[in-house]
């Protein structure tokens, strides 16, 4: 990175060298034999399962943090990163169609899981994640020009998607969003990097799949992971609390920040598709 010094380019490198992978499911599994679930009413499913969790967090206290513990079950179709952990985890539920085939085109795979891989290490580098070292505690590893460049770069993210709206004079919050839509970019460009180093290997790699090429198949592959469906007053309560964009912008807006993406699709021009400065961080 042409912005970033030679000092916080090493703690950024070892912060990276030190990230925790978990991988589909955790190697203990926790023990609910002690939770009584019937067939009788759900609520009183519902509250000994809350009680359940209650007692289990309070036990923690005293004790050593235990770092072999997932945030979320093996069958949780999701994915996160631990900035006080500095841990990307991946449950088996987000290893399946559409984020991963072994079937799929290589691009398809790198386009889906592979930007969700690039996506939960790079919230190790956005506006939050940053401010934890390599250990998960807080601690400014940046020389103070370093971060002021950081943050010039990453208010054109906020700025950006600022300027979105979901409807009629309901706009997304850039600041809200900010971090995941940094994640969103990173991930991507990370993902695109590491299926150009694959078709430059010997691995073997289609050079076109439906008629399309292989960088087509990459794009359109991240944009079906969130193809989803929202009412529209879900969608105008996600604004104000949700830190992720709505699917639509997790799209367009982060590939309006793509070069590769414009080539792909010869996309020139003014373009809602296409910034004319894109923000770039990583």
């Amino acid at each position: 990175l042409p912005w970033m010094s030679a000092e916080t380019r090493r703690r950024a490198l070892e912060k990276l060298s030190r990230i925790v992978e978990k991988i589909g499911y955790p190697d203990e599994w926790r023990d609910y034999s002690e939770l009584d679930i019937d067939r009788g009413p759900y609520v009183l499913n519902i509250i000994r399962a809350n009680q359940f969790e209650f007692d289990r967090e309070m036990a923690k206290i005293g004790k050593p943090v235990d770092r072999h513990e997932w945030a979320m079950t093996p069958q949780t179709v999701n994915a996160y990163y631990h900035p006080s952990r500095n841990e990307i985890v991946f449950p088996a539920g987000i290893l399946q169609p559409p984020f991963f085939d072994p079937n799929a085109p290589a691009a398809a795979n790198y386009g889906a899981i592979g930007m969700v891989i690039g996506h939960e290490i790079t919230h190790g580098f956005d506006d939050k994640g940053s401010q934890y070292n390599g250990d998960g505690n807080l601690e400014n590893w940046w020389t103070e020009q370093d971060l002021k460049r950081f943050k010039q770069a990453a208010a054109c993210i906020s700025d950006q998607f600022s300027g979105y709206e979901i409807e009629k004079g309901v706009a997304l919050q850039g600041p809200l969003v900010t971090g995941e839509a940094i994640a969103d970019l990173g991930g991507l460009k990370l993902a695109y990097r590491a299926l150009k180093r694959r078709a430059a290997s010997d691995l073997p790699t289609a050079s076109s799949e439906d008629g399309f090429t292989e960088d087509q198949i990459f794009f359109l592959s991240f944009a079906h992971v969130w193809a989803s469906n929202i009412r529209p007053e879900e969608a105008r309560r996600r604004v104000t609390v949700d830190t992720h964009p709505p699917a639509r912008y997790r799209v367009n807006g982060t590939l309006a920040n793509f070069p590769e993406f414009f080539e792909a699709f010869g996309i020139s021009g003014e373009s809602a598709m296409r910034k004319p400065t894109p923000c770039e961080i990583w």
